[in-house]
């Protein structure tokens, strides 16, 4: 037994950081949950030098936390993560490994996602559980590079990331039992595997069977993943393969997700519980329930020709698309490009609703302003005379665009419903 089995034998822990949590009640059996981004240091931004917004996997902060449970017998790694720096998640596994040889039991749930160093980490682990919708991915190691560089010195730069291959090809087949051609092979291809796939080529010991889908789709455009209501981002040159389908429009705006990753079961300050079921979300937001499920109905009820109801997100995608383009000429590029790839994209209808209800308020504003206008002005006192072309034509106006938008929100839906 190691010094640190003897300082955290029978020593409840529990660590909990903004990317990864530890804990052990006991000293015997441990957790761990990782949902970030691997890194040696937390990021900055190259302008401002301010730290990056993010959910990061430190190095130095993970291995110090690491020593308070290393005693633990039985240690549980849950898992969501799209990797990040090569050599940190190598110097994790080599410490999970040494744990392993020291008598620890190790496992890994990968709840959403193990790519790139995510699935070093992951390999550490002698069982590696997975849902069937989990996903993983290995790739050959690459850099980016800045400045000029000649012949030799590219050559000697490649002869460098060829030595990175070499590792995570040691990490892979120790895991896996796959031959070190079989395994360059898969990394040259950047290979994606499901949860059932990794089982079939050895990444994987066990598919959960009964657990709940991870509910893994791509964005729009394809650069981004959304994993259990959270969107991560991939790096430059990284794609996502076709078999992955495209997050509908609902549910493309990510979730609230400041305490996710330490899986406190609460929202920040632990005061509101999170709710588990859609009975407990229906009691605690009612409202925006009865929004979805109302989605939902009309999403079942359209017919399936035009894709939205085929029950083929890449199809509803598309079709989403192709009504917005549809209204282009009645609105400004503003709004279609907000509703086709804003922060929250909308169908067709909901973008018609919301420019109805934008040009509402707008006009609702300008009344109000043109009415404490008139009261400072005194012009209460003065006869009243024919306009031609002042401000109450200009009322006039505004409340014409309103009902104009209206009209034509009412219009579309209406060729939309087949009416």
């Amino acid at each position: 037994m190691n010094i640190f089995s003897k300082r955290t034998k029978g020593v409840a822990v529990s660590i909990k950081k903004p990317a990864y949590a530890m804990a052990t009640a006991d000293g015997t059996n441990a957790e761990i949950t990782m949902y970030g981004d691997i890194c040696e240091s937390r990021p900055t931004d190259w302008w401002t030098d301010e730290p990056v917004e993010g959910q990061f996997i430190v190095l130095d902060e993970f291995l110090a936390d690491l020593e308070k449970i290393a005693g633990c017998k039985n240690i549980t790694i849950r898992m969501d993560s799209l990797g990040g720096d090569a050599g940190v998640a190598n110097t994790i596994h080599n410490r999970l490994r040494e744990l392993a040889r020291n008598g620890a039991s190790l496992t890994c749930v990968v709840d959403g996602v193990a790519m790139s160093g995510g699935s070093l980490i992951m390999c550490a682990c002698d069982t590696v559980r997975v849902n069937p919708s989990s996903l993983i991915m290995i790739h050959n190691a690459w850099e980016l590079l800045w400045g000029g560089y000649n012949a030799n010195q590219m050559r000697d730069e490649a002869t460098r990331m060829d030595a990175w291959d070499k590792m995570q090809v040691e990490i892979y087949t120790r895991k896996t039992g796959l031959s070190a051609e079989e395994i360059l092979v898969l990394m040259a291809e950047t290979t994606y595997m499901t949860g059932r796939e990794a089982l079939e080529k050895g990444f994987a010991d066990e598919v959960i069977e009964d657990a709940e889908p991870s509910n893994i789709a791509a964005s729009a455009d394809r650069r981004s993943l959304f994993v259990c209501g959270r969107q991560v981002h991939l790096a430059p040159g990284m794609t996502i393969p076709e078999s992955i389908p495209t997050v509908k429009p609902e549910a493309s705006a990510p979730a609230d997700n400041t305490n996710s990753p330490v899986n406190s079961g609460s929202h920040e300050g632990g005061n509101e519980p999170m709710a588990n079921t859609i009975e407990e979300l229906r009691a605690e937001c009612p409202e925006p329930v009865a929004q979805i499920e109302a989605q939902a109905r009309a999403a079942a009820e359209t017919p399936a020709g035009d894709g939205a109801g085929s029950g083929d997100p890449v199809a509803a995608e598309r079709q989403r698309i192709r009504d917005i383009d549809a209204l282009a000429s009645l609105f400004d590029d503003e709004t279609i490009n907000e509703a086709k790839y804003g922060d929250h994209p909308c169908t067709a209808q909901e973008m018609a609703y919301r420019a109805a209800q934008k040009a509402a308020g707008q006009g609702r504003a300008f009344l109000r302003d043109l009415e404490d206008d008139n009261k400072a002005s005194g012009a209460q006192g003065v006869g009243a005379s024919v306009s031609d072309g002042g401000i109450y034509d200009k009322a006039d106006e505004k409340a014409a665009t309103i009902a104009q938008a209206k009209a034509d929100a009412a219009k579309y839906l209406k060729m939309k419903e087949g009416k």
